[in-house]
């Protein structure tokens, strides 16, 4: 470290000497002072400072021995020699303080420089994240429906009683209203009617309805995103996320729908030749409706997709509601029945991505187990 300019220099005590005796004290404050200062500036580290300042300061140190010896002294020379003492106290005080200031800055650099630790590494044993299967299915759905002429719309998962229900041909007394099966908040003082009933959303279907009431056709949407319900087991949660699509045009029927969800289904499964039924079903937004079906075939103890080589093999499984939209709800985004038709689909997406990568619980996608999400996710890096 440097020398000179590390401290303040200690000030030539020049005091008058009023014997032979006073000599030798201030003899050794000029010697101590020489060594002292030497010895500060030899410490390389706090520890041997220290020493030093024991050695000089402490309850046995030479200063506290020379100021010891004032007591032997007349009065007129122990004022003298004790205020000589005391300045020279302070002053190597003072270079060791000063001294203390460059080491412990020294100390800090060299722990910087020896212990950086880069915040951009994860600091878990597991190593890098991966993506989510929810949300590796989303990018999937999206990619497939894009490519389809499909754009994402969005909306609030807090709704309105209107959106949620009666615009959608919901009628009073529906099961669905019910407060068992639905998640309503307080009423909302300011607004009148349906409006005014907040809840949680229990589909997307309410975004259809927002899209159609600012756009005009054609339309060709696929909503996406967090739903509620009052529900939990083994397939259900009180939380979930739901796919839903629209189209609305003219002279759209049944073939369109059964068309798009075929390609939709073998793109997503990845199984070309992929059968699908549709089933007579009711939703209260669509009419006609129906449940939609794939095929798969028991293969040792589980189940491939496909198609079975004989047809008394075949086995079905519902995977999405669908149907051709009502006339009411076009009416109550002031679209014309009589000139526009339209189709709806819905889906879980938690269902399928259980169907693809099976995964045999429901509810372990919400635990934010890591073991599991290594053992089910996706590199980040990966394109679907």
């Amino acid at each position: 470290m440097g020398h000179g300019g590390d401290h303040p220099p200690i000030k030539n005590l020049a005091f008058p000497l009023a014997d032979d005796k006073t000599s030798v004290i201030m003899t050794d404050i000029q010697a101590l002072k020489s060594e002292l200062t030497g010895q500060i500036e030899a410490a390389n580290d706090l520890k041997a400072l220290d020493e030093v300042r024991v050695a000089a300061l402490g309850k046995k140190g030479r200063v506290t021995d020379l100021m010891k010896s004032l007591g032997a002294m007349d009065p007129e020379e122990r004022k003298i020699q004790g205020q000589a003492l005391n300045v020279f106290k302070d002053e190597i005080a003072e270079i060791l303080k000063t001294r203390e200031s460059l080491l412990q800055k020294k100390d800090l650099d060299s722990r910087l420089s020896s212990e950086a630790l880069d915040v951009t590494l994860s600091p878990r044993p597991e190593g890098k994240g991966v993506i989510h299967p929810i949300s590796r299915t989303m990018e999937e759905l999206t990619g497939i429906f894009g490519a389809m002429g499909f754009s994402v719309a969005e909306g609030p998962d807090i709704e309105d009683d209107w959106h949620n229900f009666t615009a959608l041909n919901f009628p009073p007394g529906h099961p669905a209203r019910e407060m068992q099966d639905t998640f309503f908040l307080q009423d909302n003082p300011d607004s009148q009617g349906d409006r005014g009933r907040m809840l949680l959303r229990t589909h997307t279907s309410s975004v259809q309805i927002r899209h159609m009431e600012t756009n005009t056709p054609p339309l060709r949407i696929i909503c996406m995103g967090r739903t509620y319900r009052s529900d939990h087991d083994m397939t259900h949660t009180p939380m979930f996320h739901q796919i839903e699509g629209l189209m609305v045009d003219k002279n759209v029927h049944m073939g369109h729908l059964k068309g798009c969800l075929t390609d939709f289904a073998r793109a997503f499964f990845e199984v070309d030749d992929l059968p699908m039924r549709l089933r007579p079903s009711f939703f209260p937004f669509v009419e006609p409706g129906a449940e939609v079906d794939i095929g798969y075939v028991k293969k040792g103890g589980g189940i491939e997709l496909g198609r079975a080589e004989n047809p008394a093999d075949q086995k079905w499984m519902e995977v999405l509601g669908a149907g051709m939209v009502h006339p009411n709800v076009l009416k109550n985004c002031d679209i014309d029945p009589d000139e526009y038709q339209g189709f709806a689909f819905g889906a879980g997406i938690e269902r399928l991505t259980m169907l693809k990568y099976g995964i045999p619980d429901l509810r372990t996608f919400f635990e934010s187990d890591i073991r599991w999400l290594a053992h089910y996710g996706f590199d980040s890096l990966e394109r679907p």
